[in-house]
């Protein structure tokens, strides 16, 4: 899959980039997929798609899609002393 880089910034469009699950994450990260959820859930830029308000459901289901980038950033973050 091709990047494409903006003119305004130089920052990747994230629909382009490669969107990793929580899954893959935990896997590259040697983590349990509820910490992955809850480092990455209320990161910016982090797609979260969601059953909330659908009649009959009892149980919440949230489906997260993490860019690329923001794997990139949540890691550079994590390994600053």
């Amino acid at each position: 899959m091709t990047k494409h880089i903006s003119q305004t910034g130089g920052s990747i469009r994230a629909y382009h980039e490669r969107h990793y699950s929580v899954a893959e994450v935990a896997g590259m990260w040697s983590l349990g997929e509820d910490k992955v959820r809850d480092l990455f859930e209320n990161e910016p830029g982090v797609m979260v798609i969601s059953n909330e308000g659908l009649r009959g459901r009892r149980r919440r289901y949230r489906t997260l899609r993490i860019p690329e980038s923001v794997v990139q950033r949540v890691h550079r973050r994590l390994a600053q002393p």
